[in-house]
């Protein structure tokens, strides 16, 4: 086939086969330039870090002021083109707001990745320094990168939240939907296949090991035969809960009650009440008080 026919048929494409087309309709956000903007947001988290130059306190205000003005340029223009896809128009100065808003709250974001660093380091007997959690812990970025996307995602910027996930998401193999609610001291050990889907509650002090699911039940389908979106989905997890690798946890109204363990590869789609335990024991799934379990481990 000529390369002439084959351009004739991909024009027919277009026309017909709508719905992955984006012809005559504004700019979208360049997923090349929300990748690099991810690792500037990141330099910003963690100075002296990532950089390829040495950071000092006394050239720190004068670098950060160039890289802020930078990143705050690259986000706004961002920000302008998501608003515009979804129909806003950002003529207003709406795009520059978000991106100050966004960058406003780096310093609560800071003193929340302080307690995911502090609790990597307590949850972990391989850490040995906090150095090297940030430099090396794949949970570090995913969940910076989603506690920024969580300010974008509740002021109701479209693409950006799940843009820079999903960039995590490539990097890591965590994926955190931006808008899973996630407590201090948060940590991920290993963390390949972690998914947490966007109506989870996470509270503080709950750690989680590879291929641990937070996912929905089910879909709720409406009327017109299409998918109700917007409604709870997922679980919510108290404090100080331990979930052990590939456990899969389901459904909007399951809560895993505070300072419960579920052990590994466990199925739940029910709710487990405070200071639990639930664990496989052959094939009966066996959830009990965990001061009963220690007395009869003892």
């Amino acid at each position: 086939m000529s390369l002439e026919k084959i351009k004739q048929e991909l024009l027919e494409s277009y026309r017909s086969d709508g719905g992955i087309n984006h012809l005559d309709g504004p700019n979208l956000p360049s997923r090349k330039a929300i990748d690099l903007l991810a690792e500037e947001l990141i330099h910003l988290l963690f100075p002296g870090f990532f950089q390829h130059n040495e950071y000092t306190r006394e050239r720190l205000g004068d670098l950060l002021e160039e890289r802020l003005n930078q990143v705050h340029r690259t986000l706004t223009r961002e920000v302008e083109k998501c608003l515009l896809s979804s129909g806003d128009a950002p003529g207003d100065g709406r795009g520059a707001d978000e991106s100050e808003r966004i960058l406003a709250a780096f310093p609560t974001i800071r003193r929340l990745l302080q307690t995911d660093v502090e609790a990597a380091y307590a949850g972990d007997p391989a850490a040995r320094s906090y150095e090297e959690i940030i430099l090396a812990y794949p949970c570090i970025l995913a969940i910076s990168l989603q506690r920024i996307a969580r300010v974008a995602y509740e002021r109701e910027i479209p693409l950006l939240p799940r843009m820079l996930t999903e960039y995590a998401h490539r990097q890591t193999g965590i994926d955190i939907h931006p808008g899973a609610r996630i407590g201090s001291h948060f940590f991920i050990d290993h963390g390949t296949g972690v998914v947490i889907g966007e109506t989870t509650t996470i509270g503080s002090n709950v750690k989680l090991y590879q291929g641990v699911t937070l996912g929905a039940k089910s879909f709720k389908v409406g009327p017109d035969g299409k998918l109700v979106k917007g409604i709870k989905r997922h679980p919510d997890i108290e404090d100080n809960v331990t979930i052990y690798a590939g456990a899969t946890i389901l459904g909007g109204e399951t809560r895993i009650g505070r300072d419960s363990i579920v052990g590994a590869n466990v199925w739940l789609m029910e709710s487990i009440p405070t200071h639990s335990i639930a664990y496989y024991k052959g094939e009966n799934l066996v959830v009990r008080s965990r001061k009963d379990h220690e007395k009869a481990e003892g």
